[in-house]
């Protein structure tokens, strides 16, 4: 998708620093971080959002949780605990358009989440 941000930001067409990236995801961090560790694990598939996946996409979203757990031991959360977040649709708070999942750590996140 031409037009979208995350497609973009994982095409390397953005001036982001990743924190990781492979050949299905990139890892960055957030721009408005909600908790010490807010990252971003974006597919670099564009998939709309999470009603938008096909059964064949399991082989990703398993790889996404590979990494939200790496990531967690990388910045120190594993332990304390943290939270991976994917959010879908507009009343679901998705705000772009690109599957993708907020790993949330660093301190106590409080439930109902809002």
């Amino acid at each position: 998708m031409k037009d979208c941000l995350f497609c973009k930001i994982a095409a390397g067409e953005m001036d982001t620093d990743f924190v990781y990236e492979d050949e299905k995801v990139v890892v960055f961090e957030d721009i408005n971080p909600q908790a010490p560790v807010h990252l971003l694990i974006v597919p670099k598939r564009h998939i709309s959002d999470l009603n938008s996946l096909k059964p064949e996409a399991g082989d990703l979203i398993g790889h996404v949780y590979q990494i939200a757990k790496k990531m967690a031991a990388k910045f120190k959360i594993a332990e304390s605990g943290y939270r991976l977040v994917s959010n879908c649709g507009d009343n679901g708070g998705q705000t772009v358009y690109h599957i993708h999942f907020h790993l949330l750590g660093g301190r106590e996140l409080q439930w109902p989440p809002g």
